[in-house]
C-alpha cells in the first residue's frame, strides 16, 4: 500500500488556508501553516509539497523557501500569492508559480502535476523547474523586457542546455528500458489508486 502525500499549505490569511485544506484534504494529508516560523516547524521529510506563499508577516516566502533548500528539504514548492512574478522570482528555488485568486481544480491539477513532477529523474525536475520559471517570467514581461535581462537571458541557455542533454538521455534509450520505464509509472499508478 502506498503512502498518502503530504501538502504544506502555508498562508498567513487563515479562511483561504483552511479552504485549501478542505480542498486538498480528501486526496492528501495536509498540514497548515499560517507564519513562516509555523511553516518551517511544519516542513520534515515527510512534506512532498508545500504550498507557499510569498507575503508573509514576519518573513517572505523567499526567506521561508531559502531556510528549506538550505535545511535540505527537497519538496516540490509551489508559491501560491498575490505577488505578480518579476525578474527577481528566477532566482528563487520554486517548482511552479500561481499567482491567487486560485480555483480548486486549479489547486488540485497543481498539487497533482508537482507530485508526478517527483518521479521523473532529478535532471528532468531541474528541467521542468527551469521551464516554469520562464513561463511564469514571460506572463509578465515584454519581449523587449526579457530581451534585456541577463538573468532571463542565463536561464534560457540554462534551458536549451539542459533539454540537450535529456535528448541525448532519451536517444540512448531502446525499446526495452521504454517498456521498463512506462511498466513502473503503470505500477505506482495502479498502487496509488488502491
Amino acid at each position: 500500500m502506498t503512502e498518502t502525500a503530504t501538502v504544506l499549505i502555508v498562508e498567513d490569511e487563515r479562511e483561504l488556508a483552511d479552504l485549501f485544506a478542505d480542498w486538498l484534504s480528501a486526496t492528501y494529508d495536509v498540514r497548515t501553516a499560517y507564519t513562516a516560523a509555523g511553516a518551517l516547524d511544519e516542513l520534515d521529510d515527510d512534506v512532498d509539497v508545500m504550498l507557499l506563499d510569498r507575503r508573509l508577516p514576519e518573513q517572505s516566502g523567499d526567506e521561508v523557501l531559502a531556510a528549506a533548500r538550505e535545511a535540505g528539504y527537497d519538496c516540490k514548492v509551489a508559491m501560491v500569492t498575490a505577488v505578480d512574478p518579476d525578474f527577481d522570482t528566477l532566482d528563487l528555488g520554486f517548482d511552479a508559480y500561481v499567482v491567487k485568486p486560485v480555483e480548486r481544480e486549479e489547486l488540485e491539477s497543481l498539487v497533482g502535476r508537482l507530485l508526478a513532477r517527483s518521479l521523473y529523474s532529478e535532471e528532468v525536475q531541474a528541467y521542468f523547474a527551469l521551464a516554469s520559471k520562464r513561463a511564469t517570467i514571460e506572463t509578465t514581461k515584454t519581449p523587449e523586457e526579457l530581451a534585456g535581462d541577463e538573468r532571463y537571458e542565463r536561464l534560457c541557455r540554462e534551458l536549451e542546455t539542459m533539454r540537450e542533454e535529456i535528448d541525448e538521455l532519451v536517444a540512448e534509450l531502446d525499446e526495452d528500458d521504454f517498456v521498463a520505464v512506462f511498466h513502473d509509472l503503470r505500477e505506482d499508478e495502479d498502487e496509488n489508486e488502491t
